[in-house]
């Protein structure tokens, strides 16, 4: 029998297909279009919806928001702890993950709403653990840049431990509702935990309650070496961007042995690689659907924005017909080497061409035959599954969530490739299923 892998979906909550077929309708904002999103995601039975964000609207293309807020490129975009909130509300079995930035947050604050969103959910939240990789962002919370990338995750690492504790000030059963001796919460079992340390100081105790599953699930998306670290050491599942089998199978290997090394059991961890399907009735259909993303006209111009915006580069600055000179960022590396496969001979339009579908070949056909492939994948990589998301530069619409949750998802199921049924109550043991 064939080992089964896990489904993930990388949701933006921005604006969707507003003009095209099949779009949510002029008002995206009231969240309704999401819940039926969610829903169709659990009758599919994937294990979580990720809740992408950023915080601010980027500049970096051009020196200019214009491509970002023509195209919606990463925004507009709402909060994601309200839509987590009300996802989690309207489903009940599938997990709700949320980004929270470290950079953002002040941890007190972080770890209640993380255990308010846990509660609310049931046990099936999740938090995406970001340390934000854009200047813009940081001079919205009174910085004039971020710190750099090996600052920021030795402070990420202190800021979980610290969560960590703010979620264990409370035991799981301090809450006795004892009528007899009218009491509600047993004072010994909550206490301070007066935290203090290099970058963060906390007396405590959190004035909520604990989250059901003690702590939320952990996902976090590291691909430089730091980042990779950090995610062997924190994470239950890693976001991962995809450069081929090759490139994510070194990937989960690294990332395993990382795990190993800090004395963790690296099946504890789910590494889901983001790809986005391109489907069709028939393989000519899927690869004519293909094309036409390509041959859009704004094609190239998202393609360099968005990859600008996460990376603090403009890549405007290039030649599309020459290869990308070596770059290094303060931004998400991890996603500039996916992107630019530094080395490998192609120009910068070839590179911007590969991206339509994410960067995993053989993914582009009938229900059947993209099923198949995924299927060799995982069999090549070695697990862990998934992270479905839109073709690139296109934005979510209701006919693509239907192809994928009732066109590809029954088969993988038809294959006993993924879950056909919840059997877990919480998103971290619905992770470690298998």
């Amino acid at each position: 029998m064939p080992k089964r892998f896990h489904l993930g979906w990388f949701m933006n909550f921005a604006v969707d297909e507003w003009n095209r077929p099949f779009a949510a309708g002029g008002k995206p904002w009231d969240g309704g279009f999401y819940i039926d999103m969610a829903k169709a995601m659990e009758r599919a039975c994937f294990d979580y919806i990720m809740l992408e964000d950023t915080l601010m609207i980027s500049e970096t293309y051009k020196g200019t928001a214009e491509a970002y807020l023509k195209y919606n490129i990463m925004g507009p975009k709402g909060d994601p702890s309200p839509m987590a909130a009300l996802i989690g509300s309207q489903t009940k079995n599938l997990g709700v993950v949320a980004t929270f930035s470290t950079m953002a947050y002040p941890p007190f604050m972080l770890a209640r709403l993380c255990a308010t969103l846990d509660n609310m959910c049931g046990g099936r939240f999740g938090w995406n653990i970001v340390t934000s990789g854009e200047n813009l962002a940081a001079q919205n919370f009174g910085l004039d840049e971020l710190p750099p990338r090996q600052n920021r995750y030795d402070m990420a690492d202190e800021y979980v431990e610290l969560c960590r504790q703010l979620w264990g000030s409370w035991d799981q059963d301090a809450v006795v509702l004892d009528r007899e001796t009218d009491t509600y919460a047993d004072y010994r079992k909550v206490r301070p935990i007066n935290f203090v340390g290099k970058y963060y100081k906390c007396r405590g105790p959190l004035n909520c309650v604990p989250p059901i599953q003690g702590r939320p699930a952990f996902v976090q998306a590291g691909g430089s070496p730091r980042g990779r670290q950090f995610a062997a050491e924190t994470a239950d599942s890693i976001i991962a961007p995809s450069s081929g089998v090759a490139g994510i199978k070194a990937y989960r290997d690294d990332v395993r042995a990382r795990a190993v090394a800090a004395g963790r059991d690296p099946d504890e961890i789910k590494v889901l690689f983001v790809c986005a399907p391109v489907l069709g009735v028939t393989e000519a259909e899927a690869h004519a659907k293909l094309a036409a993303i390509a041959a859009h006209p704004s094609y190239i111009d998202r393609v360099l924005a968005g990859i600008s915006s996460i990376t603090d580069i403009d890549f405007s600055a290039f030649d599309l017909d020459k290869e990308l000179p070596h770059l290094t960022t303060n931004g998400e590396q991890g996603s500039l080497d996916a992107f630019a496969r530094f080395g490998n001979g192609q120009t910068l339009r070839e590179r911007c061409m590969e991206q339509v579908n994410r960067g995993l070949e053989g993914l582009v056909g009938t229900p059947d035959q993209v099923a198949d492939r995924m299927g060799e994948i995982m069999e090549e990589v070695g697990g862990d599954g998934f992270l479905i998301t839109r073709p690139y530069t296109t934005n979510i619409n209701r006919r693509y969530i239907l192809e994928i949750c009732e066109g590809l998802v029954p088969a993988l199921q038809r294959r006993s490739l993924t879950r056909t049924q919840y059997t877990k109550s919480t998103l971290r043991e619905t992770l470690r299923e298998f």
